[in-house]
């Protein structure tokens, strides 16, 4: 017990160690590990499941991941001052999120994952008329080197505009608008604040969409939207203490992992 102690201490004071633009670097690197296998799986699911339902099942097992931390902090950290820009962000993200899952179901991942690179260009650009971040060339040219790499691998013309390359596209404006609010909220919320009411939001709005669509299934199915619900809050909580140690630019360009 004493070196488990030893061991934690030890990899606590480490991380503090870092520099700000490290942890949030290190932090993107595992949301974009999260968010890839969270895709992944929710293009399996969607060959028996609409996407709306998906949509639904992942704020809820989402949101039932982060209940226990809720609970040791006794519902505290869901006090806040900024209930409007969290009901923002989920009605931004709830969109985002349904247009990547209808896209997913019906175009192939690859396809989906390269679309969704322009989010880094578009918060890059709004990171600086909205945030006022300075415009450092270097991370540009680290956002836009990445994108162009993205297009080479694809091969030009591989890409072709029909609705899933559409809904791929609103979904990752979208995105970068809401990765804009979660910095904002990041001055002031905790990351488990922030999570916590994206599933708080999200589980409530997308409630009426899946009863629209709603589909029965079996036990298999219910796991695997479990392990959706899993990824994606590791996702959320690790991107959103990213943008909340550095700036966007800083992490954005390792973003683009998601295509290896």
């Amino acid at each position: 017990m004493a070196n488990q102690l030893y061991v934690i201490q030890g990899a606590s004071a480490f991380w503090k160690r870092q520099t700000p633009v490290m942890r949030g670097i290190v932090l993107m690197c595992l949301s974009t590990v999260a968010f890839s296998i969270m895709h992944g799986l929710v293009r399996f699911v969607a060959e028996v499941l609409p996407p709306f339902q998906i949509a639904f099942f992942r704020n809820i097992f989402g949101l039932a991941f982060l209940f226990p931390l809720l609970m040791h902090a006794r519902f505290a950290i869901l006090r806040t001052k900024r209930i409007g820009l969290h009901a923002l962000r989920g009605v931004i993200n709830m969109a985002a999120m349904l247009m990547f899952f209808t896209a997913l179901s019906i175009s192939p991942i690859a396809k989906v994952t390269a679309l969704s690179f322009t989010a880094p260009i578009f918060m890059a650009i709004l990171a600086v008329l909205m945030l006022g971040e300075r415009f450092r060339i270097y991370r540009w040219v680290a956002i836009l080197s990445g994108f162009v790499g993205m297009l080479i691998i694809l091969r030009p013309g591989l890409v072709v505009i029909d609705t899933g390359a559409l809904l791929v596209t609103m979904s990752a404006a979208l995105w970068a608008v809401a990765m804009i609010i979660i910095k904002i909220l990041s001055r002031t919320e905790s990351s488990l604040t922030i999570v916590a009411y994206m599933g708080i939001f999200l589980g409530g709005f997308s409630i009426a969409p899946a009863l629209w669509v709603w589909q029965p299934f079996g036990l298999q199915t219910l796991g695997w939207m479990v392990l959706i619900g899993f990824f994606g809050s590791i996702a959320q909580m690790a991107i959103s203490q990213s943008l909340k140690e550095t700036d966007p630019t800083a992490v954005m360009p390792f973003d683009f992992l998601k295509l290896i």
